[in-house]
């Protein structure tokens, strides 16, 4: 992942100073997920994505798949992202969760009562689709 001149050399610079080092009044960054992932962009350059969505009690996705890695982090309440041949995953409230590339997936609120809101972090290939629809 490439970052904007001066963008990634700070926030790299914030992870690499020793909690020792932090003094009181500066944001410490708290590391949410930390995962190798597969299947990234790797030309000149890549679009990065932020989106969001919230999902009613028992709202779901269409089934589809993504080109490339998409990160999940969810705000309020739970996320189940059900992919094919594999099992699925739930993730809460302050988790995030990595969908994989060129997996046949749906993502759904599981809960009958309480909204999900998640925000959705997607690197691509310029003029990428964020998702291609699948039948199945």
């Amino acid at each position: 992942m490439r970052f904007a001149p001066g963008v990634g050399c700070a926030f790299m610079a914030i992870l690499s100073i020793p909690a020792y080092a932090q003094a009181p009044g500066f944001a410490k960054p708290n590391l949410v997920l930390q995962q190798i992932v597969e299947g990234l962009p790797t030309g000149d350059k890549q679009v990065v994505r932020v989106l969001t969505a919230t999902f009613k009690p028992g709202d779901k996705t269409v089934y589809h798949s993504h080109r490339f890695p998409v990160t999940v982090y969810v705000l309020e309440g739970a996320f189940t992202l059900e992919l094919k041949d594999r099992p699925s995953l739930t993730v809460k409230a302050g988790e995030a969760m990595v969908e994989p590339p060129n997996v046949a997936m749906t993502g759904y609120n599981p809960s009958a009562t309480e909204l999900t809101k998640v925000v959705i972090f997607y690197v691509s290939a310029p003029d990428t689709p964020f998702l291609d629809p699948l039948h199945h």
